[in-house]
């Protein structure tokens, strides 16, 4: 089995053991603390935009030291702070210590960008786009399967044994990955000169970053509402919830190959265009999802925007690895995941100020403005950018 194999392996289960107790944090608070509505809305807000915030401080750090020290040590303290935080959460039933916890959780993880740093010293510069879409499709993957485990647990044993089998999850991925992940040697970087100021990004990346906080944001937004708009809208069981949750992830897992291969080649801005037309069609789906109480239709909708979630972010992250040079890939892709960092947190942030002021059969309008501002934002930035370059990736996990 090759390196990228297990790379690939290893971010499936465990973004899959995250992804676990996805859907749930707003029954399991409501649960512990006994909230008003009011209430309710901004704990979940915190649960779900705190560590967002955290890790868009500290991802660009860790991957600034993962470019000195390497990324597989990264990776490892990643997947150890996640089993540790994991854990603790199942062992409280307060509040503010669970939300303290998930802030820390934030800061110490970062295994995604520290994923995608390490695996772009595998490929060669021309493979980096495919990598980061095969990445994203273990997350995806990850995705499917955690929330409709997480909602079978839940049910059966309770939220304390999901966090549990999570934490467990991870640090068997860390186990693994002492193993079966080569140390990758950084990259020689030039000496610091004295007096020197650090180098600005590469150009145009800065117009992706921007592009990443916005579909992220979108993307973040009900995940803050999920789990109540399917207990009291919807009327379904923790097992179809997490089922409902997961659709959005099956539909990115299956279409990260198509899209990928879609936009191979393509001439930077015609990428640009092409995105902005998906998140318009993101508009049209999410509206879907607000007017329907049909479980297959809801699934179906939701199946379909994880279609088109499919050809935004993995096509941001290969840009932006093809922008940096050898020994700047953490750094980059380190602001690649700040930025995503940024829109979950904008994302969670809207989603808990309108849960506190929206009725909640009517959230999904809200995300659906959203979208709407993100497809209006990507105009402004196709508009400003003069920066043209194809993108060259293949497909298939080497």
């Amino acid at each position: 089995m090759t390196t990228t194999r297990w790379l690939f392996a290893l971010q499936l289960v465990a973004m899959g053991a995250m992804e676990m107790s996805g859907p749930f944090w707003p029954l399991h608070l409501r649960r512990l603390g006994e909230l008003s509505p009011h209430a309710l809305a901004w704990v979940s807000a915190i649960a779900y935009a705190g560590p967002m915030a955290m890790a868009m401080c500290t991802t660009p750090w860790w991957g600034r030291l993962g470019d000195k020290v390497g990324h597989k040590p990264m990776l490892l303290r990643a997947l150890l702070a996640l089993a540790a935080t994991q854990w603790w959460i199942a062992a409280t039933d307060s509040v503010a210590v669970i939300l303290f916890v998930r802030l820390l959780q934030g800061a110490l993880a970062g295994y995604i960008a520290a994923a995608q740093a390490y695996g772009a010293r595998l490929v060669t510069r021309a493979a980096r786009g495919a990598l980061m879409a095969q990445l994203q499709a273990a997350t995806a993957i990850g995705s499917v399967a955690g929330p409709v485990l997480g909602g079978w647990l839940f049910d059966v044993q309770g939220f304390t044994s999901v966090n549990v089998w999570a934490g467990a999850a991870c640090l068997l991925c860390a186990a693994l990955a002492v193993f079966v992940l080569p140390s990758v040697t950084p990259p020689p970087s030039q000496p610091a000169r004295a007096g020197a100021q650090k180098a600005p990004l590469p150009a145009g990346a800065y117009g992706l970053l921007l592009g990443i906080v916005l579909v992220q944001a979108g993307k973040m937004m009900p995940q803050t509402f999920f789990g109540l708009y399917a207990d009291e809208v919807l009327h379904v069981s923790n097992r179809v919830t997490g089922l409902c949750y997961a659709g959005t992830a099956l539909g990115l897992c299956v279409a990260a190959p198509f899209w990928a291969r879609r936009f191979a080649h393509l001439a930077h801005a015609r990428v640009l265009a092409q995105v902005e037309g998906i998140l318009w069609a993101c508009v049209a789906i999410v509206a879907v999802q607000a007017v329907t109480t049909n479980i297959v239709a809801f699934v179906l909708a939701r199946v379909l925007w994880g279609v088109c979630l499919a050809a935004l972010l993995p096509v941001f992250y290969g840009l932006l690895s093809r922008e940096a040079a050898d020994d700047e890939q953490g750094r980059v892709l380190g602001a690649g995941n700040g930025a995503a960092k940024a829109g979950a947190l904008v994302g969670a942030g809207v989603g808990g100020l309108a849960l506190a002021w929206v009725p909640l059969s009517a959230m999904f309008w809200t995300v659906a403005l959203l979208y709407t501002v993100a497809a209006v934002g990507m105009r402004a930035i196709r508009t400003r950018s003069n920066h043209y370059q194809p993108i060259q990736t293949t497909t298939g996990i080497s």
